[in-house]
């Protein structure tokens, strides 16, 4: 049994991996901003370091998941001043308390850090082929894997960087900066109309999927390593929506098609060889499973007959 703290553990991702972690009977503690009342639970926020200083000062923890983070790119550009404290300094926070107190560190990144690349992402290609990142939370991503890569350097602290690709599912609460799933979804099961972007392309990952992956992190830690956690299956995003729209038995007249979106990625294909070999990484769920539960899932939180 491994003693764990989750930053971000409320969240979307955060939530159901402490609640794997602690089926797999680790002792997991929650650092998130809101009040809880979860009774392994610190009230933290990430940036303000004295905040967080006080966690490592009352319990040490073999392994901390970082997922605290200001989500989204249209987030970062509207509210860019909390996205770059929240991601880059808080990092930073996390970091140099790792170096004192010789955690292991599992970072949430993200796809975004691949810009705009136009073929099969592996994790070399941000280091090797140096694609531009398209938005302020992509770079944030970006930096924050660099100073993980720096403090491992100068500090001989051990860490696992984790690249989500649109991970989706029961749990992710709408807001106009989540998911283009929860979106979707939400938008369709309320009558409200939504734009596609004919042109873009996504691999998708159902949030059981995702949680798996990331909490075998724990029995397989390989120092230094970068995994794209994604599924298998890739779609352009009307495929998205008319599974959407299929599953409610409603038409596509709120649905305004347009070719591209200026400022985000085309196309996100992902290689998974190295999370499949390392952290037992599989696609379980289908997106013609997974957009069905996300919607039922909605229909019973939102009390949507």
């Amino acid at each position: 049994m491994a003693s764990v703290l989750v930053t971000g553990g409320l969240g979307a991702v955060g939530a159901p991996l402490t609640a794997e972690l602690e089926r797999r009977g680790h002792d997991v503690w929650v650092a998130d901003l809101p009040w809880s009342e979860r009774e392994r639970y610190y009230r933290c926020d990430v940036s303000e370091y004295r905040q967080l200083e006080r966690i490592f000062e009352d319990r040490e923890f073999d392994y901390v998941y970082h997922l605290a983070a200001e989500f989204g790119r249209k987030n970062g550009e509207d509210f860019y001043e909390t996205m770059w404290t929240s991601n880059a300094i808080g990092t930073k926070n996390v970091l140099r308390l790792q170096a004192e107190h010789d955690f292991r560190l599992v970072f949430s990144s993200s796809s975004e850090v691949y810009g705009d690349y136009p073929d099969v992402m592996e994790e070399s290609v941000p280091l090797e082929e140096g694609p531009r990142q398209l938005n302020d939370y992509a770079i944030s991503k970006w930096v924050n894997e660099q100073q993980i890569l720096n403090a491992a350097d100068r500090h001989g602290t051990e860490s696992v960087r984790v690249r989500f690709f649109n991970t989706y599912g029961p749990g992710e609460r709408y807001s106009e900066y989540r998911s283009v799933v929860c979106k979707f979804c939400y938008r369709a099961l309320h009558d409200l109309p939504y734009h596609v972007y004919e042109n873009h392309h996504r691999s998708f990952t159902y949030i059981d999927d995702t949680v798996r992956t990331l909490a075998n992190v724990v029995d397989s830690f390989h120092p230094g390593e970068v995994y794209n956690i994604a599924g298998t299956e890739y779609y352009d995003i009307k495929e998205l929506s008319d599974a959407v729209l299929g599953y409610l038995g409603k038409d596509d007249e709120a649905v305004e098609y347009r070719g591209t979106e200026t400022h985000n990625t085309l196309d996100k294909k992902a290689s998974i060889e190295k999370s499949v070999r390392d952290l037992d990484h599989e696609q379980r769920v289908s997106l013609e499973e997974g957009v069905p539960r996300t919607i039922d899932w909605m229909r019973e939180y939102y009390d949507i007959e």
